[in-house]
């Protein structure tokens, strides 16, 4: 794997209760441990972000019938950092199918926050190219992989399930 010594470093810093800046299967987002409420802090406090506004949590198990990124909005989380929690007490979580980022859950343990790699109230980069200085200087560690991948990417669709099982498209 060319990117071993990053599922490493990135390991460390998850571990210590650090945050990254890593691919994901959409766009690069900006993560910590999804269960650490201080990492999760210190997410909110580098993008600016108001607390009552959540972020997705990213798990690596296989979903078979997503035919592109899927985020899917759960009623009911359990076992995450309270402080990433929607107000409704909702979470959004979307199962990976990107080698980097599969890897780097699968070997963490633990489901990991991802949210796009910019200033609340900002565009999100479509690439590493467009990350701005203040989110690589706020974070403890940069992924090297892909960084040289200029396509675009593009957010995941999302869709909440009501109480009922009823799905609703928020993006498509």
């Amino acid at each position: 794997m060319e990117f071993e010594n990053d599922i490493v470093r990135c390991l460390e810093t998850l571990r210590k209760g650090g945050i990254i800046l890593y691919p994901t299967d959409t766009i690069w987002g900006i993560g910590c441990d999804a269960t650490n409420p201080e990492a999760v802090e210190k997410i909110f406090d580098l993008k600016q972000r108001p607390a009552a506004k959540s972020m997705i949590v990213l798990l690596a198990e296989y979903l078979e019938k997503a035919s592109k990124p899927t985020t899917v909005i759960y009623e009911a989380a359990l076992g995450l950092a309270e402080n990433l929690l929607n107000e409704d007490g909702s979470i959004a979580m979307r199962i990976v199918q990107e080698d980097f980022c599969w890897h780097l859950i699968k070997r963490f343990r633990k489901p990991l926050v991802s949210t796009s790699a910019n200033i609340s109230g900002e565009n999100s980069p479509e690439n590493f190219a467009g990350i701005s200085n203040a989110i690589k200087q706020g974070v403890d560690y940069i992924v090297r992989y892909r960084q040289q991948d200029v396509r675009p990417f593009r957010a995941s669709a999302i869709v909440r399930f009501d109480k009922s099982g009823e799905p609703t498209i928020l993006r498509s």
